[in-house]
C-alpha cells in the first residue's frame, strides 16, 4: 500500500492516476496517524516551499512524515516534495524544510545563464544524467518534464542524478531509503511510470 500525502499544495490527483495505471494500491492520505500504515510513502507537491512546511506542520503531517522516514521504508518527494527534504529553502526568506537529506534550495543563479536561452521558471523536458540505481532499471534515454525554479544544493554523496539548464543541478537524490525527484514522473510518460514503478518495487 502506498500513501499519497495531502497537504493541500495541489497535483494529488496526477500522482494517484499515475498509480492506478501500476495497478498500485494507493490511497491519497489526510490523517497523519495513518501514514506508518503504509509500506510506501509518495510526497507530491506543486507550489511555495513555506507554504508546504506550514500545512505539514497544522496537520500533525511533518512528524508523521519524518517518523516514516525513520522507519527505513521507502519514501519519495515528487517536485516541492524532494524540495522539502532538505534543511531549508531560500524562496521568499529562508524557511526550514524537513531536514532528511542534508543541504538547502535555491533559486536558479541567472547570473550563471544565458537568460536569451534559459528562461525561469524552468518548464519543459529535460535529460537526467543518473547514476546507476535501482529507481532508473531499465530508462535508456530518460527525458522528463521538469516545472520548478528552485532545485537543490547537496553532497555529492547524496546525488542521484544531475539535469543542464543554463548550467549543472541537482535533479535526483537519495539518503539511504528516502529519495527525491525532481522533474515530475506522473507527466513524463512512460519514462515518468518506469520510475514510479521501481519505485514500488524497491
Amino acid at each position: 500500500m502506498v500513501a499519497i500525502v495531502d497537504y493541500n499544495m495541489g497535483n494529488l490527483a496526477s500522482v494517484y492516476n499515475a498509480c492506478k495505471l501500476l495497478d498500485t494500491k494507493a490511497q491519497i492520505v489526510s490523517n497523519p496517524n495513518d501514514l506508518k500504515k503504509y509500506d510506501r510513502v509518495i510526497l507530491p507537491g506543486v507550489g511555495a516551499f513555506g507554504d508546504a512546511m506550514k500545512h505539514l506542520k497544522s496537520t500533525g503531517m511533518l512528524e508523521a512524515v519524518k517518523e516514516f522516514a525513520t522507519s527505513g521504508k521507502p519514501i519519495i518527494g515528487i517536485c516541492l516534495g524532494m524540495q522539502l527534504l532538505f534543511d531549508s529553502s531560500e524562496e521568499f526568506g529562508n524557511t526550514k524544510g524537513l531536514g532528511l537529506i542534508p543541504g538547502k534550495v535555491v533559486a536558479f543563479d541567472k547570473n550563471k545563464m544565458n537568460m536569451d536561452e534559459h528562461k525561469v521558471p524552468h518548464v519543459g523536458w529535460n535529460k537526467l544524467f543518473n547514476k546507476e540505481n535501482k529507481l532508473f532499471d531499465g530508462l535508456e534515454d530518460p527525458y522528463l518534464y521538469f516545472v520548478h525554479s528552485f532545485h537543490a544544493v547537496t553532497d555529492d554523496k547524496y546525488i542521484l542524478g544531475i539535469t543542464h539548464y543554463g548550467y549543472d543541478f541537482v535533479s535526483a537524490v537519495q539518503k539511504d531509503n528516502i529519495y527525491g525527484f525532481q522533474p515530475h514522473p506522473e507527466k513524463s510518460h512512460d519514462n515518468g511510470i518506469k520510475i514510479l514503478k521501481n519505485f514500488m518495487e524497491i
